[in-house]
C-alpha cells in the first residue's frame, strides 16, 4: 500500500492543490492583519515546507511552478511602465552602486570569515541583485506603484538583475582563473539588444495588431484574444531571454512594457487579466521561497554567519542605492525608500545560491545562510515599507 505521505509528494495535483491553497491562505490571512500578502505567503512555505510539516519540499514541479509565478509577476510590474523610463540615467547610476557596492562587501565578510576567492566571489554576486518582485509587489499592494520613487527603483531593478547577471558571469571567470572580456561584452551587448529591440518591436506590431484586432470582428467573437496574445508575447519574451542567457523574468518585464499602453474597450483588458493570474501564480512563487529553506539544517556556526551575511546584505544596498539616489537629487524620504526597496535578494539570491551549490563552489552551510539572508532581506522589506516608510495614520 502507498504511503500517504509519499502521495503528498509524488502526486502533481495533490502538489499543486495544495501549493495555492497555501499561497492563496497566505494571501487572505496577511490582508486580515494589514501587513504585505507576500509575508504571509512566505511564512505559509516555511510551515508546509521541510523546516516545520515537510508536506512540500522543493522539487522540480514546486521550482517550475515558481518559476511560472515569477514571470507572470513581472509581467504585470512591466503593464505598470512606460519604455522610456528604463532609459533614464538616474536608475542606472543607481542600479551600478547597487551592484558594486554589495558585491564589494559581500566578497570581503566572506573573505573575512575563510572562504576562499572563488567562494567569496559568487557569495558577493548573491548581494549584488535585487529581487524586483518583492519590491514591486509590495509597492502594487500600497498602491505606490506610479509613484517617482517607485518607478526608480523598478528601472534600477531591472538594470541591477541584468548587471548582476555579468557579473556572475566575471565571477565565474575570475574563480576559474581566466577572464574573457570578450563573453562579458557579448552578454552586455546581448542584454542591451533584447531590451531595446523587444520593446520597440513589441510597439511596432503588437500594438498596431492589437488595435486592429479590437477593431475587427474578432473581438466579438474572442473578447479574449488580446488578453491571451499579451500572456503569449510574455511567456515568448521570457523564452527569447532565457535563451540568450538572460533572466526569463527579464524576458516578461520587457513584455509587460510593450503593453503598457494597449488598452481596449471591447476585448478582454490584458491588465485586469494578468492581474488574476497573478493573484494565484504569484502567490505560489512567494511560497516556494519559504518551501526551498530547510532550517533544520542550522548550527551555530551558519547562523551566525548568516546574521552578518544579512546585514551586509541590506545595509550595503541601503547605502549602495540610497546615497546615491540622493546624491543624484532625490529627496531624503525617497531616498532611504529606493534605499529599503533595493534590498530585498528573494529568487535572484536563491538561484545563485543554487547554481554555486551544484558546482561545488559552496557546500551547504554557506547555502543556508544565503537562503536565510534572501529570506530575511524579503521579508523584512515589506514589512519597513508599509508600517514605516508608507505608515498612514
Amino acid at each position: 500500500m502507498t504511503n500517504p505521505e509519499n502521495i503528498m509528494h509524488e502526486s502533481i495535483e495533490l502538489q499543486m492543490s495544495l501549493l495555492l491553497a497555501v499561497a492563496l491562505a497566505g494571501h487572505l490571512l496577511s490582508t486580515l492583519v494589514r501587513q504585505p500578502a507576500v509575508v504571509g505567503q512566505i511564512l505559509a512555505g516555511l510551515v508546509v515546507g521541510p523546516s516545520v510539516l515537510g508536506w512540500i519540499t522543493y522539487t522540480t514541479f514546486v521550482a517550475n511552478i515558481a518559476h511560472l509565478g515569477a514571470i507572470v509577476l513581472l509581467f504585470v510590474v512591466g503593464l505598470e511602465f512606460r519604455a522610456r523610463e528604463l532609459a533614464a540615467v538616474r536608475p542606472f547610476v543607481i542600479a551600478v552602486a547597487g551592484v558594486i557596492v554589495p558585491w564589494v562587501a559581500g566578497y570581503a565578510l566572506a573573505r573575512g570569515f575563510g572562504f576562499e576567492t572563488s567562494r567569496a566571489l559568487l557569495i558577493g554576486v548573491a548581494l549584488s541583485a535585487t529581487s524586483i518582485a518583492i519590491t514591486a509587489d509590495a509597492l502594487r499592494e500600497l498602491g505606490r506603484l506610479q509613484s517617482p520613487e517607485a518607478r526608480l527603483i523598478i528601472g534600477a531593478a531591472v538594470i541591477d538583475d541584468v548587471l548582476a547577471l555579468l557579473a556572475l558571469s566575471l565571477a565565474e571567470q575570475l574563480g576559474s582563473g581566466s577572464i574573457e572580456p570578450l563573453a562579458i561584452a557579448l552578454m552586455s551587448v546581448k542584454a542591451l539588444a533584447f531590451i531595446g529591440i523587444g520593446t520597440w518591436l513589441g510597439q511596432k506590431v503588437l500594438a498596431r495588431l492589437s488595435e486592429r484586432i479590437e477593431n475587427s470582428q474578432i473581438s466579438d467573437r474572442s473578447p479574449e484574444f488580446v488578453f491571451v496574445l499579451g500572456l503569449l508575447t510574455a511567456f515568448s519574451y521570457a523564452l527569447v531571454a532565457e535563451h540568450l542567457g538572460l533572466s526569463a523574468i527579464i524576458g516578461a518585464f520587457v513584455a509587460g512594457v510593450v503593453f503598457e499602453g494597449i488598452h481596449v474597450s471591447k476585448s478582454r483588458s490584458v491588465h485586469i487579466g494578468a492581474e488574476y493570474v497573478r493573484a494565484a501564480f504569484g502567490a505560489v512563487f512567494f511560497v516556494s521561497l519559504g518551501v526551498l529553506a530547510d532550517l533544520r539544517t542550522l548550527d551555530i556556526d551558519t547562523l551566525y554567519f548568516a546574521a552578518a551575511l544579512t546585514f551586509v546584505a541590506f545595509f550595503s544596498k541601503f547605502v549602495g542605492c540610497g546615497l546615491t539616489a540622493r546624491m543624484t537629487g532625490v529627496g531624503t524620504k525617497d531616498s532611504m525608500i529606493i534605499g529599503v526597496g533595493m534590498a530585498p535578494r528573494g529568487e535572484v539570491a536563491m538561484v545563485i545560491a543554487l547554481l554555486a551549490l551544484n558546482r561545488g563552489i559552496i557546500e551547504q552551510p554557506a547555502y543556508v545562510a544565503m537562503i536565510l539572508m534572501s529570506l530575511f532581506t524579503t521579508l523584512v522589506v515589506p514589512i519597513l515599507l508599509r508600517n514605516w516608510l508608507y505608515r498612514t495614520q
